[in-house]
C-alpha cells in the first residue's frame, strides 16, 4: 500500500498493466489506464493552477462524461473535496449549497456559467465549464497542461467528498466522506461481488450520486476492470452490450424497463455473470420476474449518502427477494427501539443503525446534527426501519418518516404495500399517511395499475381484508398512472403526502 492515503494513489498506484482498457465511452473511444492517469495529471494541473489547495471544496454540476469522471479523479489527486451535484438542481438549489460548502472552484455546463458565476462570486469562487462531450474551457486548459503530478498526500481521515442529502424533510446536508471511507467500501466490494480485471461494467448511472460514482466508478478502477460508459439508461442499447460485459448495476427502475423488452432473453444475458440493484427498492415481483426471463438473480444491496454500502445480498447463496443481505465484511448492523435505542430481537422491526469504517466522518458544518445522529458508541442511526430475520438477511421496511401512525397504532407502509404489490393488475403501489380528522393520519394507497386488469378501491380492499390487521387498512386507494420519483428511482412520498394532504378533509 502506497504511503499515502490518498485515494488516488491507493486505487492507482499499484495497477500491474495500466496499458489495458479502462474506459469505453458510447463513441467507441478507447481510454487505457494509462490515459486515465494522464487525464487526471493534466486536470489536477488545472486546478491547482486555478488556486485549488488541499481540504478545497470543488464543486460539479455537469453532465455524465469521462472529462466529469476525470475531474472527480483529479480533484482527489489534488487533495481537494469532491462535490457533486444533481443536474437537476435550480440556481436556486443551487445557492444554499454554493453557499453552505463554500466551494473554491465550481465547474458546470456552459449555457448554465452566467448564472452560476453570480453565485460563486459570493463565496469567492471560479467558475470553469465542462459539456456533455467533455468540452468546455476546463478541457481546453487540461489539454495543454503538463501530464505529469504528484499526487498531494493525504491521511485517511482526510476529507474526498462531500455529498449532500436529498433534504426532503428540510435543510439537505452535507456528508462528509473520507480518503478511508471510500477506500475501505471499494475493497470490501471488489472481493465480496468478485470482481477481477476480466470484468466489463455496463455504467449507465448517473456519477452525481454514491451508486454511479463510488460504488460503480472505484469498484471498476480499483479492481482493474473496465467500463462502458453510456451517457443513461437505454434499455435496447444495454442489452445489445450483454454480450461485451459482464456486470450490470442499475436502480430498479433499470431492471424494469429492461423486461418491457422482447429481447431480453437467457440467450441474450449468457455473457453476464452479475446484475445489481441499488438507490431504491427492488420489487419481490421484479426480482422473480427478472429470474424467471434471465435465469440470473438480481443481487440487491443497501447503502445510504453517509455510508456508501453497508449490505449486500451473497454471491454465492441465496439472494433473497425483497432483502437487501448481510452486513458487508467489518460492518455492523443492528435494529434498535426507535425511542430508547435498546437493541432487538430478530424479526422485530425497528431502527436500523450501523457502524464500520464506511460509515461517514459526520455532516459538514453541523456538529450538533452529527451528534443527533451517531450513538455513544458510535453507530450511526440511519433513519432506516427495518428488521434482521432469523437467517440474519436485513430487511429495509420503510423510511423513519414515512411510518404511519393511526389512531395510535404504528403501520409500516412496506407492509401493506407488499399485499398491494401482490394484487393480479398492480404494477406498485406506494403507502402514505395523511392528516386525518379521527385517525390522526389515514392510511392512504397509491397504486399503479397495468391498465388490463379490472382494478378499483373496493377490489384492493377485498383483497387486503384478513391480509392485514384492520388498523392497516387504507381509508382510501387512489389510482395513478405513475409514482413519483427522484433521479435515483426513489418513490418521493413526501410528493404524495402533500398531493393528497386535504383528501380526507374535502
Amino acid at each position: 500500500m502506497p504511503a499515502s492515503a490518498n485515494l488516488f494513489s491507493r486505487v492507482f498506484d499499484d495497477l500491474a498493466d495500466r496499458d489495458r482498457l479502462a474506459i469505453e465511452p458510447i463513441d467507441g473511444a478507447r481510454i487505457s489506464y494509462n490515459d486515465l492517469i494522464a487525464q487526471a495529471g493534466r486536470m489536477a494541473n488545472v486546478l491547482v493552477a486555478r488556486g485549488v489547495k488541499p481540504g478545497d471544496r470543488v464543486a460539479s454540476q455537469t453532465e455524465k462524461s469521462v472529462e466529469a469522471l476525470v475531474l472527480y479523479l483529479a480533484t482527489v489527486r489534488a487533495g481537494a473535496v469532491y462535490l457533486p451535484l444533481n443536474t437537476a438542481y435550480t440556481l436556486n438549489e443551487l445557492a444554499y449549497f454554493i453557499g453552505d460548502a463554500e466551494p473554491s472552484l465550481v465547474v458546470c455546463d456552459p449555457p448554465k456559467a452566467d448564472g452560476i458565476a453570480a453565485l460563486a462570486a459570493k463565496v469567492g469562487a471560479r467558475v470553469e465549464t465542462l459539456d456533455a462531450n467533455g468540452k468546455g474551457s476546463l478541457s481546453e486548459a487540461a489539454a495543454k497542461a503538463s501530464a505529469e503530478f504528484a499526487t498531494i498526500p493525504r491521511a485517511g481521515d482526510d476529507l474526498a467528498a462531500i455529498l449532500y442529502t436529498s433534504g426532503t424533510t428540510g435543510r439537505s446536508k452535507g456528508a462528509m466522506l473520507t480518503h478511508d471511507n471510500l477506500m475501505s467500501n471499494s475493497l470490501s466490494l471488489v472481493d465480496y461481488w468478485r470482481f477481477t480485471k476480466d470484468d466489463v461494467l455496463i455504467h449507465a448511472l448517473p456519477i452525481y450520486h454514491t451508486h454511479g460514482l463510488f460504488v460503480a466508478s472505484n469498484v471498476t478502477l480499483l479492481s482493474g476492470a473496465s467500463m462502458i460508459f453510456l451517457p443513461k439508461l437505454d434499455p435496447e442499447q444495454i442489452i445489445k452490450l450483454f454480450p461485451r460485459a459482464t456486470v450490470l448495476m442499475g436502480v430498479p427502475t433499470f431492471y424494469t424497463r429492461l423486461l418491457q423488452s422482447p429481447n431480453l432473453t437467457k440467450e441474450s444475458t449468457a455473457h453476464m455473470r452479475l446484475f445489481v440493484s441499488g438507490s431504491a427498492p427492488l420489487l419481490a415481483e421484479t426480482h422473480r420476474e427478472w429470474s424467471a426471463r434471465t435465469g440470473h438473480a438480481v443481487l440487491e444491496r443497501y447503502g445510504m449518502t453517509e455510508t456508501n454500502m453497508n449490505t449486500s445480498n451473497p454471491y454465492d447463496g441465496e439472494r433473497v427477494p425483497g432483502a437487501v443481505g448481510f452486513p458487508l465484511p467489518g460492518v455492523t448492523v443492528r435494529v434498535t427501539d426507535p425511542d430508547t435505542g435498546n437493541e432487538l430481537a430478530r424479526d422485530t422491526i425497528g431502527m436500523i443503525e450501523v457502524k464500520g469504517p464506511n460509515v461517514f466522518k459526520g455532516y459538514w458544518r453541523m456538529p450538533e446534527k452529527t451528534e443527533a445522529e451517531f450513538r455513544q458508541d458510535g453507530f450511526f442511526i440511519t433513519g432506516d426501519l427495518g428488521k434482521i430475520d432469523p437467517r440474519g438477511y436485513v430487511h429495509i421496511i420503510g423510511r423513519g418518516k414515512d411510518l404511519v401512525i393511526s389512531g395510535g397504532f404504528n403501520v409500516y407502509p412496506k407492509e401493506v404495500e407488499n399485499e398491494i404489490d401482490a394484487m393480479p393488475g398492480v404494477i406498485e403501489s406506494a403507502v402514505i399517511g395523511v392528516p386525518h380528522t379521527d385517525f390522526g393520519e389515514g392510511v392512504t394507497a397509491v397504486v399503479v395499475g397495468d391498465k388490463k386488469t379490472p382494478l378499483d378501491e373496493a377490489t384492493v380492499l377485498k383483497a387486503l381484508d384478513g391480509r392485514v390487521a384492520k388498523f392497516k387498512m387504507p381509508k382510501r386507494v387512489i389510482f395513478v398512472d405513475d409514482l413519483p420519483r427522484n433521479t435515483m428511482g426513489k418513490v418521493q412520498k413526501n410528493v404524495l403526502r402533500e398531493t393528497y394532504k386535504n383528501i380526507y378533509s374535502s
